[in-house]
């Protein structure tokens, strides 16, 4: 095959048709994706072989909220549980080679902007390295990452993993482009700002065959919520902080464009959402203990869409415990410049709109009626 350079440009799919005040469609910023590598096996990426599922494992007792420290037996039962129901085997080891073969070679995208109180767990990310080994996946073909080292130390997987499994934040120092492959980029101008590029990791491009992405439950000031999607597309992009700046956020669109490019799209495999901890206010960090909370479930999906949905009415459940106003409020009046602990408070205008967006690109299914979940407690 010969290797092509695939120019495209993301437009909005006229489907959606999202009410955005104050940012009227020719607002809308221009993308150009550009990137070597074809659209792959539709079976394999993003929505994946299981559009809109959702396999949901809840455990009372899987993190004790005193201690914090997560009952690591319960934690695996449920991730057996729900790569079982997933993949519909009795088998955990069955559901997990329906996924990985021993030749792959797997990356494990954490979240770590929220550690060290709440990120993808050491033994959410231990017992996900335990079952690749198990379907014969070297521990040297494994590969545990995340963009920025710094916030990875501050969690030490190391020292819950085998010997030979990698463990690699992506930029040595911030902003350096040195781990990201600068043939496979976004290119837009969102701002006037000199750096108008985003370029893709080059594990992703270059190394890994497959992906498994472990996101957590969490609000974010700029797109309403983190999930699947966001961890995915910023989380493998260089130069992604841009797309919001005062009270104006291009989160919407930006996210699913990113999620979309070649070959992340078909290299995505798997999402299991770590939900024993989230953060329902001042998202993606965790600036103040008290806005943590337990949801103590886990997620099991090929649909990142789909899993977001769902994701997002947990996050919305506790702000509106908390007395918070909703994650759809786009108003201007409560936005505030900087980080505040007023949970009533924003420091954009929010865009929870951009799981619709990324559903309309084809990464999943949005509508909630379409969506089929299938729930379980332990």
């Amino acid at each position: 095959m010969h290797r092509r350079t695939f120019l495209t440009t993301a437009a909005i799919s006229p489907m959606l048709n999202l009410p955005l005040p104050g940012a009227p469609k020719s607002e809308m910023p221009e993308y150009r994706v550009v990137t070597k590598y074809p659209h792959g096996a539709a079976s394999l990426g993003m929505p994946g072989r299981y559009p809109g599922q959702v396999v949901r494992v809840r455990a009372e007792n899987s993190v004790d909220t005193m201690t914090e420290k997560l009952n690591v037996p319960v934690v695996e039962e449920m991730i057996s549980r729900g790569m079982r129901e997933l993949a519909g085997m009795k088998d955990a080891r069955d559901a997990w080679r329906s996924f990985f073969e021993p030749n792959d070679v797997v990356g494990i995208k954490t979240n770590c902007s929220g550690a060290p109180l709440v990120m993808s767990s050491p033994e959410v990310v231990a017992n996900i390295v335990a079952n690749l080994m198990a379907v014969g996946v070297k521990a040297s073909n494994i590969w545990v990452y995340e963009r920025f080292p710094d916030q990875m130390a501050t969690v030490g997987y190391e020292k819950y993993l085998p010997q030979g499994v990698h463990v690699e934040g992506i930029e040595k120092s911030r902003q350096s482009i040195l781990g990201y492959d600068p043939a496979t980029y976004v290119e837009v101008d969102f701002f006037g700002e000199d750096d108008t590029r985003s370029m893709l990791v080059r594990h992703v491009s270059e190394r890994f065959t497959k992906i498994i992405n472990v996101p957590n439950m969490k609000d974010h000031g700029a797109s309403g919520v983190t999930g699947c999607l966001k961890n995915i597309a910023y989380g493998n992009f260089s130069n992604v902080a841009r797309s919001h700046q005062f009270s104006k956020t291009n989160t919407l669109s930006f996210i699913g464009t990113l999620a979309s490019v070649e070959p992340l799209r078909t290299k995505t495999v798997l999402n299991i959402m770590d939900g024993m901890r989230g953060v329902w206010h001042g998202g993606p960090f965790l600036h103040d203990k008290r806005f943590r909370f337990y949801p103590k479930q886990m997620m099991f999906g090929t649909d990142p869409v789909a899993m977001d949905r769902l994701m997002m009415d947990v996050v919305e459940e506790r702000r509106k415990r908390e007395g918070a106003i909703s994650v759809w409020d786009r108003s201007q009046k409560s936005v505030k410049q900087g980080f505040t602990n007023d949970p009533n408070a924003n420091n954009f205008i929010r865009e929870p709109g951009h799981i619709e967006f990324a559903g309309g690109k084809g990464l999943g299914v949005y509508d909630i009626k379409q969506i089929r979940e299938r729930a379980f407690t332990l």
